[in-house]
């Protein structure tokens, strides 16, 4: 959407985690950018921010976006969900300063900036306020497919995309009402996770990977791992393409 402010505002997706797979448009946005803004943790500058770190131009204005809370368990108490609103508040009104000044502000995201990202947040509160641009970026489900080399659906089949922070019971009815799934948001859902793919018979296939294109990047059988909660950047895939040769 356009407005009578000269500044944009760009949403750059920075990709799984590989700086190999940061898009050509993104490092463009880059180079437009006066600012970037990035969300991190305190005392962090966070992921998407190191993914670009080679494209970070040293007159560029940084801001660090730093959450108030980082654990996604109390995520439907009312602390919670206030702390997170006037978190995107704040920063959607510090990148609002830039923009009324006529900057460019590219904020980065992890993966694509609309699917499961921090994002999508400042987009709803400034988009139809301001010229705003989206980079897609490669999703961490398809790079975690893509290092690990596994088919995942194909003709018919029915892919689902599966919050791990469900309750178990309906985690299950969603696993019986797919072919393939991807689980997000494993974290401390691990055992939950393992247990409804169990109930619904999908468990034996099941793929575990562990910061997907990364240096540090692995993938095990689900069955095979432990019990321990999982890093943030984790994902399951289950195949559903089971008549593959």
């Amino acid at each position: 959407m356009t407005s009578s402010t000269t500044g944009k505002l760009l949403g750059v997706g920075t990709g799984p985690g590989d700086p190999e797979l940061v898009t050509l448009k993104a490092v463009k946005a880059l180079q437009e950018a006066d600012v970037v803004a990035f969300f991190c943790k305190k005392g962090s500058k966070g992921n998407a921010r190191a993914i670009v770190d080679a494209h970070i131009r040293p007159e560029i204005i940084e801001m660090p976006l730093v959450y108030p809370v980082t654990v996604e368990t109390q995520k439907d108490e009312p602390d919670y969900l206030r702390s997170i609103a006037e978190f995107f508040d704040r920063s959607a009104a510090k990148i609002s300063h830039h923009l009324d000044e006529g900057r460019t502000v590219a904020v980065l995201s992890e993966g694509d900036p609309l699917f499961y990202g921090s994002y999508m947040h400042l987009h709803v509160r400034l988009a139809s306020r301001y010229a705003t641009q989206v980079v897609a970026g490669v999703t961490a489900m398809s790079g975690c497919w893509s290092m690990a080399g596994l088919p995942l659906v194909q003709g018919d089949d029915v892919l689902s995309i599966l919050p791990g922070t469900l309750p178990e019971e309906a985690l299950t009815s969603r696993l019986l009402d797919t072919h393939g799934a991807v689980i997000m948001k494993v974290g401390r859902n691990l055992p939950k996770i393992r247990r409804a793919l169990q109930a619904a018979g999908k468990l034996q296939g099941a793929l575990y990977v562990e910061r997907g294109t990364m240096a540090s990047g692995s993938a095990q059988p689900l069955e095979t791992r432990d019990e321990s909660p999982a890093p943030y950047f984790s994902i399951v895939l289950v195949p559903g393409w089971n008549t593959r040769p």
